[in-house]
């Protein structure tokens, strides 16, 4: 079965150089012939209930309307990195009827200045005139704040228009200036949602005055996952929440020790009529609605992205309303010829199964706005930024490469077609959001590959000697899945090449780090010190980091046996959590995973670049796990020496 495809026209899709737009249109050459808006839950299925009994998911908006039953309101903030300066993004439930703005000064008490911004929207399903207001996001607003001075607090408002409450004075701060060596931390996830996040946005929130910001490897709301509430558990896939659950979330005895009961609904029995499904309890941890999920993921989050920036890029689970069909192919039923409660013989899900608003990543375009355009890069899905001593490179490893895990359309044609008929295209086919000059089966063909050699060539490493990259999917795992292969022939070469210090991921639902490997896959034994201390040893090998539990409905991924490759330095299958990158100068940096269920550290690494560096902090203390003498005698790792360590200068 394809893993996934492409929406575009297939005459813009792969021919000429960049267009002017590069924003791939949903393609709607063949009607969709499902549900006017697919809820999935048979008992209840109406947009305003979860099923009988179940209560409506609530959580609160970014600002609190000053009328009891608003005509709108600005229902979520997130900011994000410019160079020197910073986005604001906010999104309603209706228009503004006028160019969205906002105030702002480094002065809390005096907001001189007035930034006006742009304003983009979609059909969404529903639209925002069936739902409830404060949870309903339509129209999506983003203000430019430019030239702004780096490592400075700034505080901004919101401006109230067409029925809107304005925000009250938040904050902000810009990042360091490029070259700054002074120290900071960074917060790292993957593949989070909802569902088992608990723990995770708990954590995030009590470190968020020591991060400067977030990075979000993709998989972000697992919206695509309401049709779970539709899924009966199975013996299969025993991930079910309610109190018929196999093993989570309760700690029955069965269950990883690390989750508590946090919700005492888990343990109750369902209301009549309703069935134990792969949703969250009582509704508790999804919503049936595709879009929804959206709008509560954000709302969730407010706390964080109103302060700290917040940057994204593309996961699977960002990108169409469904990824796969149920066992009995149900939403074959429901999405096809709008049975409910049915099943299908077969499984017909296309890229047309979907309506026409959660097709080719619409939803993930809409919603945030990261600084692709203004690093040469492509709107949400492939960016630079540079923080300081550091240079962060944002892959979508989703399309735009040979072979991608989404379709695009070229690949569903057969024969002297110049578009795919209806049946030869998957429901999660998308993209490319590039242009492609050559054959589609050549890497160096796509706009984001000759991007990335661009982008990796301009480092300046005087100023940025760390560089750090991230995709949603990783090219090495001990669970082994013939995308990665795809994922190394797009980027490896290049990215070792260019002494990239670091690949983090996501997509397997769990932690694992992993040796620096070579290009050809093998351990580079020169650069480890010892398990938890690596050089940087910059054109010859990279440290390759999977952190993909922040949370999930689908829960962790497993591996039979315990039975990891060599390549594996650790493996976590069962504990939540998020990475703290710390960079304490520009040649030693730390690594931690950070567990949701109580903030302890799971694991961490610390990687070391030249022999400049000194391991002790400002108060004399070594950073953690630095190499030391052993009986008088620098420790070797596992036979093989390490470098010479004295004659580097390490103390």
């Amino acid at each position: 079965m394809k893993t996934a495809a492409s929406l575009t026209l297939f005459g813009a899709l792969l021919l000429e150089a960049a267009p002017a737009e590069r924003k791939r249109d949903v393609d709607t050459r063949y009607p969709y012939t499902g549900p006017a808006i697919p809820i999935g839950d048979w008992v209840d299925p109406t947009i305003n209930g979860n099923g009988k009994g179940f209560p409506r998911l609530v959580e609160p908006p970014a600002v609190q309307p000053a009328q009891t039953k608003p005509g709108n309101n600005i229902n979520v903030i997130q900011l994000s990195y410019l160079p020197n300066g910073m986005n604001v993004e906010f999104q309603t439930p209706f228009g503004l009827g006028e160019a969205p703005k906002v105030y702002w000064s480094a002065d809390a008490q005096d907001l001189q200045h007035t930034s006006s911004g742009s304003t983009s929207t979609y059909d969404r399903t529903p639209p925002c005139s069936l739902v409830a207001v404060t949870q309903c996001s339509q129209f999506f607003h983003n203000v430019q704040l430019l030239d702004l001075k780096a490592n400075t607090k700034y505080f901004y408002k919101i401006a109230a228009a067409n029925g809107t409450t304005a925000s009250e004075v938040l904050s902000f701060k810009t990042a360091r200036a490029v070259g700054d060596g002074s120290p900071f931390t960074m917060a790292v996830f993957n593949d989070m949602g909802y569902t088992n996040a608990g723990g995770t946005y708990k954590q995030l929130n009590a470190v968020a005055d020591e991060i400067s910001f977030m990075w979000h490897g993709g998989d972000i709301s697992y919206a695509d996952d309401w049709m779970s509430g539709i899924l009966a558990c199975t013996d299969d896939w025993p991930v079910c929440y309610n109190s018929s659950s196999t093993y989570l979330p309760a700690s029955n005895g069965t269950a990883p020790p690390d989750i508590p009961i946090d919700d005492p609904s888990y343990l109750l029995p369902l209301p009549g009529g309703e069935e134990p499904n792969q949703g969250g309890a009582y509704g508790g941890d999804m919503s049936v609605i595709y879009e929804s999920n959206w709008d509560l993921w954000q709302q969730w989050m407010n706390k964080l992205t109103k302060k700290i920036p917040y940057m994204v890029l593309p996961g699977n689970h960002d990108n169409t309303c469904a990824e796969f069909d149920g066992p009995n192919n149900e939403l074959t039923a429901y999405l096809d010829f709008n049975r409910t409660n049915s099943s299908a013989p077969d499984s017909e899900l296309t890229y047309y199964s979907c309506p026409p608003s959660q097709r080719n990543f619409t939803t993930y375009q809409h919603r945030f706005r990261m600084p692709g355009e203004e690093t040469g890069g492509n709107g949400n899905f492939w960016y630079s930024f540079d923080y300081g001593m550091a240079h962060f490179i944002s892959l979508d490893s989703e399309t735009d490469l040979a072979y991608s895990p989404a379709w695009p359309f070229i690949r569903d044609l057969s024969g002297n077609e110049s578009h795919p008929m209806r049946n030869e295209t998957y429901v999660t086919d998308a993209g490319p959001f590039g242009y492609i000059n050559g054959s589609w089966k050549d890497n160096k063909a796509y706009e984001q590959y000759q991007w990335l050699a661009k982008d990796l060539a301009n480092i300046d490493r005087s100023k940025t000697p760390w560089v750090i990259a991230m995709a949603h999917r990783p090219m090495y795992s001990s669970e082994v899945s013939s995308y990665q292969s795809n994922i190394r022939d797009a980027w490896q070469d290049l990215l070792i090449s260019a002494g990239v210090d670091a690949y983090i991921a996501g997509h397997i639902h769990w932690y694992e780090r992993l040796f620096p490997l070579t290009a050809n896959g093998t351990i580079d034994h020169s650069a480890i010190v010892n398990n938890h201390t690596y050089y940087a040893n910059e054109g010859i090998s990279m440290p390759h980091i999977i952190n993909g539990a922040a949370g999930n409905v689908e829960s962790h991924s497993t591996l039979a046996w315990n039975e990891t490759l060599d390549i594996t330095a650790h493996l976590n299958q069962k504990n939540y959590g998020f990475g703290k990158l710390t960079f304490h100068n520009t040649s030693v940096a730390t690594w931690q995973y950070i567990y949701g269920v109580d903030g302890s550290i799971g694991d961490e690494v610390t990687i070391i670049k030249n022999s400049s560096v000194r391991l002790t902090g400002p108060s004399g203390d070594k950073y953690p796990h630095a190499p030391s003498k052993q009986h008088g005698v620098w420790p070797h790792h596992g036979g093989w020496p390490t470098r010479d360590v004295e004659t580097l200068g390490y103390e």
